[in-house]
């Protein structure tokens, strides 16, 4: 038997498991994407992100309360505060009915719709802009793996929820892990507080996974600098925007 022969009949080497990727986004982040970009997918951390997100929004209901929520929302709404008690009462009792039902909705369809507009940002600044080799499913892939630390936040929002009084809890930004976290949000300019609230720790180092699975796709033709402006630049520009209508509407 030649050695061509015998080199033919070798198996391919096998890529790593859902699970091995589901911990090495975490401790391994280069060799996953590199798997993940060699076989991208999406499903599994997509679905993990659904179910984490409805038992979030469950555990809201059963230990704050949606009235609570709604109360508090209301509090901090300066349009809300020239209402008559009647008029506010009545305007609790809508949103405590509703607030349930937006709750899960966005619990099932945010992450599928933020995945795929992410994904579709991220294309249009690696490939359209900077003519980097990736497709839509890879870039899909590196969005949906990359958003996995978020989970690791929900789970400790779930922790913060049931250690702090129901009255102290913030569904806004439920952890110090930012800069608004420490902001009065009645009395804090609202530009500010949207922005330090939105540079966030847990999601600057998703979107720092994000960019290390896009490089991942794209090798050797964009640089990591490049992968980095590929995700956090479209980022940017949707927190000044969310920022300043939040600030025009104050």
């Amino acid at each position: 038997m030649t050695p061509e022969v015998m080199n033919a009949s070798e198996p391919e080497p096998q890529g790593m498991g859902e699970f091995s990727r589901l911990t090495g986004v975490f401790f391994e982040p280069g060799k996953t994407f590199e798997d993940i970009a060699a076989r991208p997918g999406w499903v599994v951390p997509l679905l993990i992100a659904i179910v984490m997100g409805l038992v979030f929004v469950t555990l809201v209901g059963q230990r704050i309360g949606w009235d609570r929520i709604v109360r508090q929302q209301m509090e901090l709404n300066p349009q809300a505060q020239q209402l008559t008690p009647e008029q506010r009462q009545q305007r609790m009792e809508i949103g405590a009915r509703v607030a349930p039902m937006f709750g899960y909705g966005v619990a099932v369809l945010g992450a599928p719709l933020m995945f795929l507009i992410m994904a579709g940002t991220t294309l249009g600044m690696a490939k359209g802009i900077m003519s980097a080799p990736i497709t839509y499913k890879q870039s899909l892939a590196a969005v949906a793996y990359g958003y996995l630390p978020n989970v690791i936040g929900s789970i400790l929002a779930m922790v913060v929820m049931f250690l702090k009084n129901p009255d102290d809890f913030r569904l806004d930004n439920p952890l110090v892990f930012n800069a608004g976290a420490f902001m009065d949000p009645a009395t804090a300019n609202k530009f500010v507080l949207t922005v330090a609230s939105s540079f966030d720790l847990i999601w600057l180092w998703s979107l720092f996974l994000m960019a290390t699975g896009v490089k991942a796709a794209a090798g050797k033709k964009l640089s990591m600098s490049g992968a980095v402006w590929a995700v956090f630049g479209p980022w940017i520009l949707w927190v000044l925007c969310k920022a300043a209508l939040a600030g025009f509407t104050s």
